[in-house]
């Protein structure tokens, strides 16, 4: 007891010193929040179950991208064009895969930087017809004929987005006229006798076209001809004809970036081989021989595993060359015959 009563006054005697002060309460700050705020709630969000299992599918497409057009009969429409993004930013989109997800209610479509050619394109163009954005920048594989199946399949089209490299470069600026909205002439008793496909042609509905390189002469003629038609919206609420710029025509974003945004990035990453470690060379291992004498030996080892072969053909082909000339030479046969007839007579 004497003991608990000196320890507690060595503690009073130490903390006689201690001046406690009141605590203040500091004055409410006005809470902004920041751009990164929003991003790191927005980060922090669970991900839902169909893009977890589209993520697992998708880290495995190479190994099931061959009989895709076995399974992807069950899959609804979004989840069609989710597994489509991904097989792009995979480097496996050909006209295959495509045709084999194609879905008519499709109202966007990213190829960009893709293997399609143009009968994969005309093919989308027929089974989607309400296509209104189309991304084709960086294909290197389409021309002016699968634009035009765009154009005369999708009348809704209103977003166009080409270039990228010298061979898009090349198609888009031969694709103005096909772009160009037109009439036809046409002659008939009445005008209730036209029919609306017959009057006009060209992309009508066409309205945001997304070439980022696109050269002087060409804008030119776009804007003459076709002044309804905005090149390159830049990101802000309107553009010069007061009307909402579409997230779908801005260069900055991907067509498909809405699909596949929340979906694990890491679903699309293609990581490089791992490299194999090397071992350090043992001095007392035999010196490895040159690539010429390994193919010198190898030669060497056919030879001798061919000659028997070679030596029985050739056997083979000097006994029926003899049975030819017997059989075709009268000399030779009646020779062969007299032969065989005087073994005959020395055996009886």
């Amino acid at each position: 007891m004497d003991k608990g009563k000196s320890v507690v006054a060595e503690l009073a005697a130490s903390l006689s010193d201690v001046r406690v002060t009141p605590r203040q309460n500091p004055k409410p700050k006005s809470f902004v929040p920041s751009a990164s705020f929003y991003c790191f709630s927005k980060k922090a969000k669970p991900r839902k179950l169909v893009s977890l299992c589209l993520g697992t599918l998708g880290q495995h497409l190479e190994d099931i991208i061959t009989d895709i057009s076995e399974f992807s009969a069950y899959f609804p429409p979004h989840i069609k064009l989710a597994v489509l993004s991904i097989a792009r930013r995979r480097r496996l989109l050909n006209d295959e895969v495509l045709t084999s997800l194609a879905e008519c209610s499709w109202e966007i479509l990213d190829i960009s930087g893709s293997d399609v050619t143009d009968v994969g394109l005309a093919t989308v163009a027929n089974v989607c017809s309400n296509l209104r954005a189309i991304d084709i920048s960086r294909c290197e594989k389409i021309t002016t004929a699968g634009v035009s199946e765009i154009v005369c399949h999708c009348p809704s089209l209103e977003i166009l987005r080409c270039g990228g490299c010298p061979r898009s470069e090349f198609t888009a600026r031969r694709c103005l006229n096909i772009l160009k909205p037109k009439l036809n002439t046409l002659e008939e008793d009445s005008w209730e006798e036209l029919d609306t496909l017959d009057i006009g042609g060209g992309a009508e509905s066409l309205r945001w076209l997304v070439w980022p390189k696109i050269d002087d002469n060409s804008k030119e003629t776009l804007a003459t001809e076709c002044p309804r038609v905005t090149i390159n919206p830049q990101p802000s609420p309107y553009d010069l004809s007061r009307s909402k710029v579409p997230v779908e025509a801005l260069a900055s974003v991907p067509l498909d970036h809405f699909i596949v945004e929340d979906i694990d990035p890491k679903t699309w990453a293609v990581s490089a081989a791992p490299r194999r470690p090397v071992a350090p060379p043992n001095p007392n291992a035999p010196p490895e021989i040159p690539i010429a004498e390994r193919f010198r030996l190898a030669y060497v080892e056919r030879e001798a595993r061919l000659a028997p072969k070679r030596a029985k053909r050739e056997r083979q082909q000097r006994r029926r060359a003899e049975r030819d000339y017997m059989m075709n030479d009268i000399n030779a046969r009646s020779v062969a015959l007299a032969a065989q007839a005087s073994r005959n007579l020395r055996k009886s």
